[in-house]
């Protein structure tokens, strides 16, 4: 007696199965059908698959009105006996269907070729009208959230982020998303995501809560009174920024009230470091730093490390050797930080943090898929995401949870924000989904399949957006082995250093590109890893083999911080990838010396 299939079947979630099976006919087809040769090799994939990748489990065979297997359970039972002898495979038959069809049982080590196989076996049969895979459905219902259909920037098919399509196979699930930003007010469509956080204020005129550092990361408002913060800044109510962020990010789901956040399955752990007038460099260095695994005198090992940090804020100038440490030590550790381009319409390498490097410099788009006015841009911008811009209509702006008090916590409530602050935790979100779909991505991969899968902006940028804007579904395809994606293509690499001589004559590393059809993408990524005091000084081309100069990075006078290690994005489409691409290097100002450690190019 043959064990059981249930005993030797994956089990399928009924959760993940629609509520309708697909067939493709009845028990009584009359229509001929010629009987095909044993050709596992003439069978299509999608006659083997119960979804894209996943060989089929179960196959639904229609015989011919005629066929004993259309009527005996037990003549069908015999003939995918038969039929599985003939392929070297155990095949089962499970039960009628409805329409007369009968499902049999393949087992769950298949492969594609030996369901083909099976198939080639059955479509080869005159008796059988058909042999189509038993196929995984799931559910296309958009959330029930009553304020979803306000969410442009998840779904709208000119600017959304095309997040719905990245929800059949991953919403977050077991990772943990910091966001160092004002703390969270209470709030029920975001509170069942919520765990342990810290409030890293240690000044109590900025905490406004009258204490400093402790581990309760509630948002006691941020308001203040004109000129609080400096001759002649206006009073301004309590943001509930933080709150807002962690909306987006994660916001309960299906849970048929408020919005949808993007990795739904995620938790959220508020880190607080900005109050009244913001926030002080030590404070987010600690929280970085905290939030990531590492240790921080005088508090608690975090027990909520995360995998994901979203700071949605910045101030004027370089970065700081003392913050890009503590990115560099997080990213070391395996978290990804995603950072906000910044909101002056300015070239972002004047803007910290979104000029360190190791991170993701996000800017921001509106709903017609261009730059928003507002958003920084330039050569470090690594992708654009979703930020919208409230000045062409309140519903363009980014929809998210927040609370009604202008001073302290009252109700809470939903609001339109705009900003790079805005379009940082959708990227967060991703980075979310892509590490819940694959574990062992590291922030490297992750960032180079974020950019590597963006599409074209729909809309103008001048100054730099990155890679484009951000593609759910099509990156966590990518990073899950599915069709449509790209895990960033084939990578060439020059390890070898030169030197760059201080205020001296530009210096050039050469790639030679074989192997590739046609031109280069258009977005073809550009890993750049230079050490060199005051980065300002430095001017980094890309050459293409017929001689045509990319600007990857200009020279700045405000830009003091130690080097670059970044990833650019290039339009090269206009270019023949094969040949030889050069990497040119040139200080232009004295006083600094430095050296190209290495380069790569990925197609």
């Amino acid at each position: 007696m043959r064990t059981s299939p249930s005993l030797r079947r994956k089990l399928i979630s009924v959760a993940a199965l629609s509520a309708a099976l697909l067939t493709t006919g009845t028990a009584s087809v009359a229509v001929a059908q010629e009987s095909a040769p044993r050709d596992a090799s003439a069978v299509p994939a999608a006659q083997t698959e119960a979804a894209p990748g996943t060989p089929a489990e179960r196959l639904i065979v229609g015989y011919k009105s005629g066929a004993d297997e259309a009527k005996s359970n037990q003549a069908a039972e015999a003939d995918a006996a038969a039929k599985g002898k003939e392929a070297g495979e155990d095949v089962d038959f499970q039960r009628r269907l409805g329409t007369g069809a009968a499902l049999v049982d393949l087992g769950s080590d298949l492969t594609r070729a030996d369901v083909a196989d099976v198939v080639a076996e059955y479509r080869a049969d005159p008796q059988v009208a058909y042999v189509v895979p038993d196929r995984l459905n799931k559910p296309k219902a958009d959330p029930n959230d009553t304020e979803y259909g306000k969410q442009w920037d998840l779904f709208e098919a000119t600017a959304g982020m095309n997040v719905p399509g990245a929800w059949n196979t991953t919403t977050g699930t077991g990772v943990t998303v910091a966001v160092i930003d004002t703390g969270y007010v209470t709030h029920s469509d975001v509170a069942a995501n919520i765990v342990a956080g810290y409030d890293f204020i240690g000044d109590t005129a900025v905490s406004v809560d009258g204490d400093g550092r402790d581990s309760n990361p509630a948002d006691p408002g941020d308001w203040y009174n004109a000129n609080d913060c400096g001759s002649g800044i206006p009073a301004s109510n309590s943001s509930w920024h933080g709150t807002h962020v962690a909306g987006t990010i994660a916001a309960v789901t299906n849970n048929n009230k408020g919005v949808a956040g993007i990795a739904y399955g995620a938790k959220i752990s508020p880190v607080r470091v900005l109050g009244k007038c913001g926030g002080y460099d030590s404070d987010i260095i600690d929280a970085i730093t905290w939030a990531s695994g590492g240790t921080v005198s005088g508090v608690p090992a975090n027990s909520n490390v995360a995998k994901v940090i979203n700071m949605s804020l910045g101030g004027d100038g370089a970065c700081t050797s003392a913050t890009q440490s503590a990115i560099t030590a997080a990213v070391n550790r395996g978290t990804t930080v995603v950072v906000a381009a910044g909101n002056e319409n300015d070239n972002v390498a004047n803007h910290s943090p979104g000029n360190c490097n190791n991170v993701i410099s996000v800017a921001a788009t509106n709903r017609s898929g261009a730059k928003a006015s507002y958003s920084n841009y330039g050569s470090l911008v690594d992708i654009s995401a979703p930020g919208g811009q409230t000045s062409t209509g309140t519903a363009n702006g980014i929809l998210s949870t927040l609370n009604s008090g202008t001073k302290t916590p009252s109700t809470e409530s939903y609001a339109y924000y705009q900003g790079t602050s805005m379009a940082t935790p959708h990227i967060a979100g991703l980075v979310a989904l892509l590490k819940s779909a694959n574990s062992s991505l590291t922030p490297a991969q992750i960032e180079s399949a974020i950019k590597a899968n963006a599409r074209a902006l729909p809309g103008s940028c001048s100054g730099g957006c990155g890679a484009g804007l951000a593609d759910a579904a099509k990156t966590v395809q990518a990073v899950t082995g599915g069709s449509g994606g790209s895990t960033g293509g084939t990578t060439f690499t020059n390890t070898t250093a030169v030197s760059i001589p201080d205020n001296g004559s530009a210096i050039e590393s050469s790639i030679a590109v074989s192997g590739r059809s046609g031109n280069a993408p258009s977005t073809l990524q550009v890993g750049v890893d230079i050490t060199h005091t005051y980065r300002g000084d430095l001017v980094v081309d890309l050459v293409a083999p017929d001689g045509t100069s990319y600007r990857l990075k200009s020279s700045s006078t405000s830009d003091s911080a130690d080097n670059v290690n970044t990833t650019y994005s290039v339009n090269a489409s206009s270019e023949v990838a094969n040949g030889t691409w050069k990497l040119r290097v040139q200080d232009v100002a004295a006083q600094d010396t430095g050296r190209l450690n290495s380069w790569k190019l990925t197609f």
